[in-house]
């Protein structure tokens, strides 16, 4: 076995100053619990419930909630108690990990949150319930009707309404028949199956489908403040759907957020700003030629900023920061749509006129981007980007700390 030449650098967490080993990022099974990536100078740390490895959510959903004194913020997760599954919060600042949930039901936590109402929510067979990440009490939202079969989404910035797609038998029998990707994927945009987007009242429990169409939809997404306004998405092919579409429930229009100017061009991934006001999305004009992070506003449906990238700062999945200020990508491997030579790295963007200045965070060439994409977040204190990674041969979720 080849021996790993190791630095140590002097660094300083919460005010304490401790010799990190300087390692390039997965040139060992395990790694440190913190090290100092060799290749970018950044510090990466490993982020672990009690039992170990904890999830890394889908890039639009928030898992974090902002600490509301100086407590810490906090990042929510699910795993076993000892007994049974229940939730739990990280806190960032201490790393302290605090149980949220009580009781023998196993829970299962679902990929959103409340951020106005500052409650997590999650599932014990068809009731779904919110939890205060606050008082650590939880309340029963919504029975989940029996008659009527489909998974839930998104909930809104207060909690007051879930929105979710019905679920399709054909569309299922597709799925079930041709499992990959690269063999589902035409075939059920192909079959311009009806889909139906619904929403549930948690007040009064009352199910009602909003929006349907002979089109595959999904991305399905509330605002983070706007409690009227739901994002959905055309899936399928991007150089062949009008992808990007506004829902406002108060007024039951449908609005589309992004109009494609030219043959190829493409407009994806989308989501919204933390303050709610601006839709992202990756933009190629054409598709896997020029690369661009657009913003529009959500209101007007206007773009508001366009900022251009190289094919190896291309990034699945970008994240921003209220201030929209400051981005983050999670990079790609030379099999993506850019066909990046080296692109394999997590990224913090910073805006300059009409394009990104980047700065490289992690080395991923050791993460399998085919078995689990990155999905970047920012933290609440615009800090550290948490994001996933298998470089250490395991699924797990990590920290970059954005500065030095």
């Amino acid at each position: 076995m080849k021996k790993l030449i190791v630095f140590a650098m002097l660094v300083q967490v919460y005010g304490v100053s401790y010799a990190q080993p300087v390692m390039v990022t997965g040139s060992q099974k395990p790694m440190p619990a913190v090290w100092i990536d060799q290749d970018t100078g950044h510090k990466v740390m490993r982020l672990s419930g009690k039992t170990g490895a904890i999830g890394n959510w889908y890039f639009h959903n928030n898992p974090f909630f902002k600490q509301k004194g100086k407590e810490g913020d906090k990042m929510v997760f699910a795993e076993s108690d000892g007994q049974t599954r229940q939730i739990f919060a990280l806190n960032l600042a201490t790393m302290a990990v605090e149980q949220l949930t009580t009781g023998s039901s196993p829970k299962r936590l679902l990929a959103m949150s409340a951020q106005k109402s500052r409650e997590f929510i999650y599932q014990v067979g068809d009731s779904v319930f919110a939890g205060s990440i606050d008082t650590k009490r939880s309340r029963l939202a919504v029975v989940l009707p029996a008659d009527k079969k489909g998974g839930i989404s998104t909930v809104n910035a207060d909690a007051t309404y879930f929105a979710g797609k019905l679920n399709n038998d054909e569309e299922r029998k597709i799925l079930q028949q041709y499992p990959q990707k690269s063999q589902y994927f035409n075939r059920i945009y192909d079959a311009h199956l009806l889909n139906s987007i619904f929403t549930i009242e948690a007040k009064t429990g009352a199910m009602k489908v909003i929006h349907e169409e002979n089109n595959w939809l999904g991305h399905i997404q509330f605002s983070p403040t706007d409690p009227n306004i739901l994002l959905f998405c055309h899936e399928g092919p991007w150089e062949k759907v009008d992808r990007i579409w506004r829902y406002n429930i108060a007024s039951t229009e449908t609005t589309l957020m992004h109009k494609r100017t030219m043959p190829m061009e493409i407009a994806g991934h989308e989501f919204f700003s933390p303050k709610g006001e601006t839709i992202w999305f990756d933009l190629q004009k054409p598709k896997g030629k020029t690369f661009f992070l657009s913003g529009t506003d959500v209101k007007t449906g206007k773009e508001v900023a366009t900022y251009e990238m190289t094919a190896n700062e291309w990034s699945i999945h970008f994240a921003t920061t209220p201030s929209q200020d400051l981005f983050a990508g999670d990079g790609g491997d030379p099999t993506q749509v850019a066909r990046a030579a080296d692109g394999m790295w997590i990224y913090a963007f910073y805006p300059d006129g009409k394009k990104f200045r980047s700065e490289r965070l992690v080395n991923m060439k050791g993460h399998d981007y085919r078995a689990l994409e990155p999905n970047v977040h920012i933290t609440p204190d615009n800090k550290w980007v948490v994001f996933g990674g298998t470089f250490e041969g395991t699924r797990e979720t990590y920290a970059v700390q954005i500065g030095r």
